[in-house]
């Protein structure tokens, strides 16, 4: 019998190695029960998570009926709106949209606007403390910098990222259907915006990748209003959500472990590979969507039945000694490293270049410019959100000087008070 883990504890997401492996001596495949999913299979390996990810016809997004898989009888149309993306569609709908969205990324060259990205960067990384110490550094820094550069990629107005960090913020606090039912007032607020720019963009053009994404539809592309809201919704949603967990999980990794540190500010070309180390360990997405089986099928020498679902677990695969060595040591200088953060198959993560080149930038950017930054507080007085199957660093409280002003009473009482609020 599987363990019944809660998968939003505090303890599952301190120490993801040990309740991992605790599920994987059950088996390659255990049966469970997921928040917002309900009962559901879910894969512990590399090798089940891949073949699920990879047989696209067996494993679908989609029910028979077209129903999304992972949607509940209760949720309401505007969620059903906006969940019909290509993340959520099979083939031949995923390659339909998928190629209208890659010919407008082409259009973007991604890699071109790393010296941007790491301008944004270094802006923040100079005013994170313009507020007072200790500053948090996930909303002063790890969520604000992948919201401003996907808000500048679509050719969003600047002056509207107040209104995208406040839609972030209510996304991270989903929780349970309670809080499901409180995130529906900012998705009806996001979709009235996002059409109110895909309307602008029709009659006046512009910059950036939704005016692109409009001459694509002009010149052919096969998408309908709707999917075209949900295209951006989803590139604004994805494209910095997670990004903001890597960052932040992956500075709060460094400054709990000095030797690491060291190691990456002795040179910073070292980052891409340390980059790489971040998305395993981290691992921000833990699971993908449910899939739903098509037919009775044996994986890993578990047999399923037509009808029921499965979800992978991305973060067990990244933790599975079969293809890790040591899979619960973070070692920043891993080769190869076969990690599965950015999924496998048709679902192959979008951003992936764009989420590797923000996390490099902005780890390079913080610690020059903060080279004796350290946490505020202990680290076990870090915590996570209640979010299930995103690993999300609730508050990161940090200081400028990880030396003796760490102990002041003034500071002290700043971080009980950034903590409480």
């Amino acid at each position: 019998m599987a363990p019944r883990l809660d998968f939003t504890s505090e303890a599952f997401f301190r120490d993801p190695p040990q309740a991992i492996a605790d599920l994987r001596a059950s088996g390659p495949v255990v049966a469970t029960r997921f928040p917002l999913v309900g009962e559901v299979w879910i894969t512990t390996t590399h090798d089940a998570t891949a073949q699920v990810l990879k047989d696209s016809t067996t494993f679908t997004l989609r029910k028979e009926d077209g129903d999304v898989a992972g949607l509940r009888w209760w949720m309401p149309r505007l969620v059903r709106t906006i969940a019909n993306n290509m993340l959520t569609m099979d083939e031949p709908d995923h390659t339909r949209l998928r190629s209208i969205v890659d010919e407008a990324f082409r259009r973007r060259a991604i890699v071109a606007m790393e010296p941007r990205i790491r301008a944004i960067a270094d802006g923040l990384a100079d005013e994170l403390f313009a507020q007072g110490s200790p500053a948090d550094l996930v909303q002063r820094y790890a969520r604000i910098l992948p919201l401003s550069v996907i808000s500048e990629l679509l050719g969003l107005p600047q002056a509207d990222r107040p209104r995208f960090i406040a839609w972030a913020n209510a996304m991270s606090s989903l929780t349970n259907v309670v809080s499901f039912f409180r995130l529906l007032f900012a998705f009806r607020k996001m979709r009235g915006y996002l059409e109110e720019q895909l309307r602008l963009a029709r009659k006046q053009g512009g910059e950036g990748l939704i005016a692109e994404l409009v001459q694509v539809e002009r010149e052919g592309g096969q998408i309908t209003p709707d999917e075209m809201v949900s295209m951006v919704f989803l590139l604004l949603a994805a494209g910095s959500e997670t990004t903001t967990h890597l960052i932040s999980g992956s500075v709060y990794e460094l400054l709990r472990n000095p030797g690491l540190r060291d190691w990456l500010e002795q040179d910073w070309s070292r980052a891409g590979l340390a980059v790489e180390e971040f998305l395993r360990f981290v691992s921000p997405v833990q699971f993908s969507k449910p899939r739903y089986i098509r037919r009775d099928v044996e994986l890993a020498g578990v047999r399923l039945k037509k009808g029921d679902r499965v979800m992978v677990m991305l973060a067990a695969a990244n933790m599975d000694p079969a293809v890790h060595d040591d899979p619960e040591k973070l070692d920043l200088e891993r080769k190869p490293n076969r990690h599965i953060s950015f999924g496998t198959g048709i679902h192959f993560c979008l951003g992936h270049q764009l989420a590797r080149i923000e996390a490099a930038c902005a780890l390079e950017a913080l610690f020059v410019r903060w080279p004796r930054l350290g946490l505020a507080v202990e680290p076990t007085q870090v915590h996570w959100r209640k979010r299930p199957g995103l690993r999300a660093i609730a508050k990161l409280p940090v200081v400028a000087d990880s030396g003796g002003s760490r102990q002041a009473d003034a500071t002290a009482t700043k971080v009980e008070s950034l903590l409480a609020s």
